[in-house]
């Protein structure tokens, strides 16, 4: 079972609990899935890359990832419907849990100039967005074996009803929000 995993159900949950006054244990907020999202639209044209970035995808995240197709054609981008325009993954499990604790420990403060990411990300249902604007933060890539450096956007998706609860969820699982 991974560490995160267990501190959120030994520590985290209890707190939760007691801070926000629940009446029922179903109503704790709690980690759903997380997304990676990586849009290549040069890789339109171009097989090789698009192959490249699901294995970068794949090797980061430890689960294969899926091919997205554009569902309108838009002329002003040479565009047509079913082309390949991005790679994505949905995590749930294990795999979230494990990507999540990778995330926050090792891959954010690998950032240069790292101050913490934007607390004020959330939708306002509790779900976080971020966007990284590259694949080589993660320990699995390794920078001469890449094509072109990419950024990816990972959505944070909780059973959390407010931001205020997504918020503390996300901040007792350690993630290094900016005091700004």
């Amino acid at each position: 079972m991974p560490t995160l995993k267990t501190r959120y159900q030994e520590e985290i949950a209890p707190s939760l609990m007691s801070k926000f006054q629940y009446s029922s244990v179903m109503q704790i907020p709690r980690l759903d899935k997380i997304v990676v999202n990586v849009g290549c639209g040069d890789c339109k044209d171009n097989a090789k890359g698009i192959e490249a970035v699901v294995r970068e995808i794949s090797q980061i995240t430890g689960q294969h990832a899926v091919i997205t197709k554009s569902r309108k054609s838009v002329a002003n981008f040479k565009l047509r419907e079913g082309m390949n325009v991005g790679v994505k993954v949905t995590l749930r499990g294990d795999r979230m849990w494990e990507f999540l604790d990778k995330l926050f420990n090792i891959a954010l403060p690998r950032v240069r100039d790292f101050r913490g990411i934007n607390p004020d990300s959330f939708d306002g249902r509790g779900n976080y967005a971020l966007g990284l604007r590259e694949q080589l933060i993660f320990p699995e890539i390794d920078y001469d074996k890449i094509e072109k450096i990419r950024g990816m956007d990972i959505v944070i998706c909780t059973t959390a009803l407010t931001d205020e609860e997504g918020r503390e969820l996300l901040t007792q699982l350690g993630a290094p929000f900016s005091r700004d």
